[in-house]
């Protein structure tokens, strides 16, 4: 696409923009790129710190001039049009003149709540909180519809990146086999002097793996077997992973392709032999389904950065021949291909979404469906009254692992960031996976959203 088209069409208009949940990581980043974006107008930021929203600002090159903190209605309605609004209550958002509205808190009450008022105050709504759209991302869309507003998921996380992804690929008509996304963290291991090192933004563990060696050539599943027997303490089902596959999921109609994941740990050039149908040498036991991987890969290779994958069937063998040629991944049967976007740069890409919707009416995921439902799975017993939160750099429950159900046997399951703060009416047996009747949802207005998106056809 054009993206100067956006340019030239914009009509001297701007999008007004306010972002919720805005003084670190995501937030940040987009903070850190409007401002040089000549079509978008930063309007108004909200946390519950008004002098770090004001700090983060300033650090960012923001003109203190125009900062103005507004804790209630009052100071709102007097504030000058030309103003950055500072609020400390997400309430008052939806009262502010912004067009649009980037949600990035991570709360799912917070997220829900403000979303909705929003989109029926014809505020579009870009979504950034994955664990507010994995539980009533459909009815949200339902709302935006219903309001002629934008629900959309924003480029810049994975979920998004790999809808574009998709989408690219429906409309040139190839058969999409997988689709999916690497883990957050590589899986590196250098041959000269055979270390490992599990790369991760905390700590980097060092371990001598000289048994790498003999499977760092792939040679068909029984490789990705000894690699996870040998990594095993490595490896791990990551709810923001499934959480993101779960957006994918119900945006696109792909199922998952199991419950947990596969996780192989795999090269880029292996992934056209690895997601495929078992029939022909790989792991998939039905296809259109999403999925996810570990990069491995020596320390001096790019890292696939959090990025994303289709697995695509040849069907024209002299062409890709020809790509095959050119270096792209075609698997070693030439029946499959494997097309890949290696990053996800956060808010740096947020704005063409927030330009495509607000200029262009364009969205990312309009006909979203629960396709899949998040649940959360006892890895222990766990006793009545125990009290469940998400917390953590990964978003998880404790004694909790997440599993991603396909909808027809998801009906009676509490989805996994519907449990927050929540305490549980029932013992938990191992194995058990928590459902609707094990906490009380009376009056929940986010559950009220999930019965809505699950009723949709």
């Amino acid at each position: 696409m054009d993206y100067s088209f956006l340019i030239k069409n914009s009509s001297n208009k701007k999008s007004r923009v306010g972002i919720v949940g805005a003084t670190s990581g995501y937030g940040y980043t987009l903070l850190a790129q409007i401002s040089q974006v000549s079509l978008i107008k930063l309007r108004m930021i909200c946390a519950l710190d008004a002098k770090d929203c004001q700090r983060v600002l300033l650090e960012l090159g923001y003109d203190k001039e125009r900062i103005v903190i507004c804790e209630n209605i009052h100071q709102l309605q007097a504030a000058p049009d030309q103003a950055i609004l500072v609020l400390t209550d997400y309430r008052l958002v939806p009262n502010t003149d912004i067009t649009a509205l980037v949600e990035c808190t991570g709360n799912t009450v917070v997220g829900s709540e403000l979303s909705e008022a929003a989109l029926k105050k014809g505020i579009h709504v870009y979504m950034v909180s994955k664990e507010t759209d994995s539980v009533c991302g459909s009815a949200l869309n339902q709302i935006a519809k219903e309001n002629r507003s934008i629900y959309t998921l924003v480029n810049g996380d994975q979920p998004r990146n790999l809808l574009d992804l998709i989408s690219w690929g429906r409309v040139l008509g190839l058969d999409i086999v997988c689709a999916g996304k690497s883990s957050e963290y590589d899986f590196v291991w250098n041959p000269d002097t055979s270390e490992f090192t599990y790369l991760n933004d905390t700590d980097q563990p060092h371990e001598p793996m000289p048994g790498m060696k003999a499977l760092w050539k792939y040679q068909g599943t029984e490789t990705l077997k000894k690699r996870e027997y040998l990594l095993e303490k490595y490896r791990a089902v990551i709810a923001a992973d499934l959480c993101e596959m779960n957006l994918v999921s119900n945006a696109t109609g792909m199922a998952p392709a199991c419950q947990s994941m596969h996780y192989p740990i795999a090269k880029i050039n292996e992934l056209a032999d690895i997601f495929i149908p078992k029939e022909d040498g790989g792991i998939l036991e039905k296809t259109g389904v999403v999925d996810v991987f570990c990069n491995l890969r020596r320390p001096d290779e790019a890292s696939f950065a959090g990025g994303v994958f289709i697995i695509i069937r040849c069907k024209n063998q002299k062409v890709w021949k020809i790509l095959a040629g050119k270096g792209h991944v075609v698997s070693q049967n030439r029946k499959y291909a494997c097309v890949y976007l290696p990053y996800h740069y956060m808010g740096l890409e947020s704005p063409i979404s927030i330009l495509l919707g607000d200029l262009m009416g364009i969205g990312a995921n309009e006909s979203c469906r629960q396709t899949a439902v998040m649940a959360a799975v006892a890895q222990e017993d766990i006793a009545k009254g125990t009290l469940l939160k998400v917390h953590g750099h990964h978003h998880s429950i404790d004694h909790i692992v997440p599993e991603l159900w396909e909808k027809r046997d998801a009906m009676n399951i509490a989805p996994f960031y519907l449990l927050n703060n929540m305490t549980l009416l029932n013992d938990i047996k191992k194995g058990d996976p928590i459902t609707l009747s094990d906490v009380n949802l009376k009056g929940q207005r986010l559950y009220e959203l999930y019965q809505l998106g699950m009723a949709l056809e």
